[in-house]
């Protein structure tokens, strides 16, 4: 499979790369991977990948796979210009080595991110980045160097918005739409005590005995995580969890799924109805927070 001009992904390769299930995204990933590998390889001036780049070599997550290789590099060549390079003018101080290939720390890879990417894709790189373990001050502290305007309180904003506790894209995508629509900062991972044990949900506001969650399909088909699995098993577990907060909070998790981002304005409404109208007859949306895309 052709990933630029000289240079190709062996077949065997791109078949491993595309698993039965969730097949076009992972795809997508290696396909991209790929790419900066080869750029690395067939780029002679140093060079050092950056952007939503270097999110894919952390193995962050990422809404939409990039098109192009992002690279920083001490000046921009002339010459001609391959499309499928975003070349970006200087080195950074600082840089790490993942699978041979020089990368921005993980920390400059987010404010990278913040600053030329929408809000929502960087709260997406953001949430992943803590997860894996990045302080916000670490980022901050970059972000106060940062001299030209563009770009910058959108930066902090989004930055102080990032919470370790998303476990996926789709669920930093509920809680965007709570947050954009002026809702209360959820909790991450609230715990629910229940007559079965302690089960976790995505978001909750406890005080307004509201639970949101985002359910992947995927879960419910056989196979879906290894030869054994079995869909149906879980589709049973996840009604036995979903009936035991019902008995301990009086009311269901609002659950949403991929198609719901084909409307993200009736997903946002749906999700203020669980609240109570004294509430969200004050809110205001933050139009800071631009639509998913």
């Amino acid at each position: 499979m052709r990933l630029r001009r000289g240079a190709f992904l062996r077949a065997d390769d791109a078949d491993d790369a595309a698993p039965a299930l969730g097949a076009r995204a992972t795809q997508a990933r290696r396909l991209a991977i790929g790419r900066i590998h080869a750029v690395h390889r067939q780029t002679r001036a140093p060079h050092v990948v950056s952007h939503t780049s270097a999110a894919l070599m952390w193995r962050l997550g990422l809404w939409t796979t990039p098109e192009q290789t992002h690279i920083r590099q001490v000046s921009n060549p002339g010459g001609t210009r391959a499309r499928d390079v975003a070349r970006h003018v200087g080195l950074p101080a600082e840089r790490v080595e993942i699978d041979g290939v020089p990368v921005t720390t993980l920390a400059q890879t987010v404010l990278d991110c913040l600053l030329t990417l929408p809000p929502f894709e960087a709260l997406v790189v953001a949430d992943s980045a803590l997860t894996q373990g990045l302080r916000p001050g670490e980022v901050s502290e970059l972000l106060a160097a940062v001299t030209r305007p563009n770009g910058r309180a959108r930066a902090a904003l989004v930055l102080g918005l990032a919470d370790p506790g998303a476990e996926s894209v789709w669920e930093t995508w509920v809680r965007y739409l709570a947050l954009r629509a002026g809702l209360p900062r959820p909790r991450t991972q609230y715990p629910v005590q229940t007559h079965r044990g302690t089960y976790r949900a995505d978001l909750g506001w406890p005080e307004h005995g509201v639970l949101a969650e985002f359910d992947g399909l995927v879960k419910y088909t056989d196979g879906s995580f290894g030869p054994q699995y079995r869909g149906r098993d879980a589709l049973v577990e996840e009604k036995l969890r979903e009936d035991a907060i019902a008995e301990a909070l009086g009311a269901r998790p609002i659950g949403f799924v991929a198609a719901d981002a084909r409307d993200v304005r009736a997903a946002t409404a749906r999700l203020l109805a669980r609240f109570p109208s004294t509430l969200t007859a004050t809110l205001r949306p933050d139009r800071r927070l631009l639509l998913p895309r």
